[in-house]
């Protein structure tokens, strides 16, 4: 749900531009917040859990040995996961906060 719901936003603020550049300007510079930081921090989260775990799927799905491994597969993309996150949390949160 929260990648739908960022997804309507987004394509509804970005064709604000061609309606009006000052208007699409106000949007997104009200979008720069902590708030919304941490929202992103969590959509980046739930997108990059789900490109993993797809990938699990498709290995379970498609591969002869999949449904055997994949509970190790399972905590294959849960460890890439922290991984991701923490390089991704490392690099965005000095800008939600401030510090570039």
């Amino acid at each position: 749900m929260v990648i739908f719901f960022f997804l309507l936003v987004h394509v509804l603020d970005t064709s604000l531009v061609r309606v009006s550049p000052e208007a699409y300007n106000v949007v997104i510079g009200a979008y720069k917040n902590p708030i919304m930081g941490l929202g992103e921090l969590g959509l980046v989260a739930a997108i990059v859990f789900h490109a993993f775990n797809g990938l699990r799927v498709i290995l379970i799905d498609f591969w002869k040995k999949g449904p055997k491994y994949q509970r190790q597969m399972l905590w294959g993309v849960v460890g890439l996961w922290v991984v991701t996150m923490i390089g991704f949390s490392i690099r965005h949160l000095p800008i939600v906060f401030g510090g570039h």
